[in-house]
């Protein structure tokens, strides 16, 4: 997870990149660990099929140097009225380890035929999670940005001497 800060500068970074022809405004710029996702708002006379034809070479550039830059994939995404559509995004593999209660909420969705398999089940919850409790993260990531704060204000505890080694010896 990065940073309120870092996603500020990383939005920064894209938008002093990105032609201006290429989006009407930039939407967001999110990231994780391994991806970083762009998405803009595209003119109302161009369709998604279009768009992507149109600025394919313009966005191969940008994430390439962002890719060698930030070592993360770079997805492509647009909004066009109400609906957003991301392209060439990541799906990553997580591991977890699940009690019986938990899995039979999965298996539960399987059976109901919502998911086509647990890990299905799993990215559904996810999803749900994350539209129902947005406010709760978005203060929950607030949060950890202030831990990160009031830790960098701290001692310094890497540099610190160790009493053990005195000249005692």
């Amino acid at each position: 997870m990065i940073t309120a800060e870092q996603s500020e500068q990383l939005r920064a970074w894209f938008a002093e990149r990105l032609p201006v022809d290429v989006y009407e405004s930039l939407v967001s710029v999110t990231a994780d660990r391994e991806e970083i996702t762009v998405v803009g708002v595209i003119p109302a006379t161009e369709s998604v099929k279009e768009f992507r034809e149109r600025t394919r070479e313009q966005r191969i550039e940008v994430a390439r140097e962002a890719e060698s830059l930030y070592r993360r994939k770079v997805a492509w995404g647009v909004r066009a009225g109400e609906e957003t559509t991301l392209f060439t995004h990541l799906a990553v593999p997580v591991m977890t380890r699940l009690r019986q209660s938990e899995r039979q909420v999965l298996d539960t969705l399987v059976a109901g035929g919502v998911a086509r398999s647990r890990a299905d089940a799993l990215a559904w919850c996810v999803r749900l999670v994350g539209r129902n409790t947005d406010t709760w993260l978005t203060e929950l990531r607030d949060s950890l940005d202030t831990v990160r704060q009031v830790r960098e204000q701290g001692p310094d505890v890497s540099g610190g001497t160790d009493s053990r080694k005195s000249g005692s010896e």
